[in-house]
């Protein structure tokens, strides 16, 4: 478990397409730290250390890991929000946040609203019900609060507000219009729509 809270921002060092996509990824993390097995969320997606060395980090991500992400995301050079799992103790300062990517959003605009930023988005109309204002969302791995949502004929379009300092110390500060990022939904939301549909 994680909280959508960044603690780093890695670099992919290197990138090497084995039986799965074998990533180096560059931290500032203390590695002595970290066990050979331990979660890391990288973007939004919990993946496990499986080789690391000081200011760096190696994991595995199977085809449909690479399948179901933001396209680019593990390039050679791509930039990563970071954080590591939720130990017992821990200050919870997002929400419950699992490391799993139910889907991608599209940034369809981008303007200042004061010294944030608004952000809207567009996701595949089947996570739209999921989706509720002043509920919350992961966007690349980091803990939002959705300001609106709005169900249009083939997508649900909501917005988030980014203030300057999650602009700055996350990867969002990279966003443009035409980008896709990874989404979880809420946790306790997916689970209500299970129990839903099972009816």
């Amino acid at each position: 478990m994680f909280t959508g809270i960044i603690t780093d921002i890695g670099r992919v060092r290197s990138a090497e397409q084995r039986g799965d996509l074998r990533l180096v990824i560059e931290t500032a993390y203390e590695m002595d730290g970290v066990a050979l097995g331990a979660s890391i969320a990288c973007s939004g997606a919990c993946l496990t250390v499986v080789d690391k060395g000081p200011g760096w980090f190696a994991v595995d991500l199977s085809g449909e890991t690479v399948s179901r992400t933001a396209p680019g995301l593990w390039n050679e050079g791509a930039r990563l929000n970071l954080e590591r799992a939720l130990r017992l103790g821990d200050e919870l300062g997002g929400h419950l946040v699992t490391g799993h990517v139910d889907g991608l959003a599209e940034v369809i605009g981008i303007c200042p609203e004061g010294d944030s930023r608004r952000i809207g988005l567009a996701v595949p109309k089947e996570l739209g019900p999921m989706l509720a204002a002043k509920g919350s969302v992961t966007l690349d791995g980091v803990s939002l609060t959705v300001n609106d949502v709005r169900d249009q004929d083939d997508a649900t379009h909501f917005s988030v507000n980014i203030i300057p300092h999650t602009w700055e110390q996350t990867t969002l500060g990279d966003l443009a219009v035409g980008q896709r990022v990874n989404v979880e939904i809420d946790v306790l939301a997916r689970y209500l729509q299970r129990m839903v549909a099972a009816r």
